[in-house]
């Protein structure tokens, strides 16, 4: 599973690290990041739906 983060285009809403909160955070600068092995989550049953909460659709799950 890959997860890439569009940071150009988050603007800090918190809705994935508040849906998925094994797999996100935010940084110093409040915009999303994923947490030290996020890259390679566990099969969070979330993960797609912070995605999916993202309202800038910042976050894309493949895989």
């Amino acid at each position: 599973m890959h997860i890439d983060i569009d940071r150009d285009a988050c603007i800090g809403a918190g809705q994935c690290a508040l849906t998925a909160p094994g797999v996100f955070t935010q940084d110093d600068d409040g915009l999303s990041a994923l947490l030290p092995g996020g890259q390679d989550p566990p099969r969070d049953p979330m993960l797609r739906e912070a995605a999916r909460a993202c309202p800038v659709r910042a976050i894309t799950v493949s895989g």
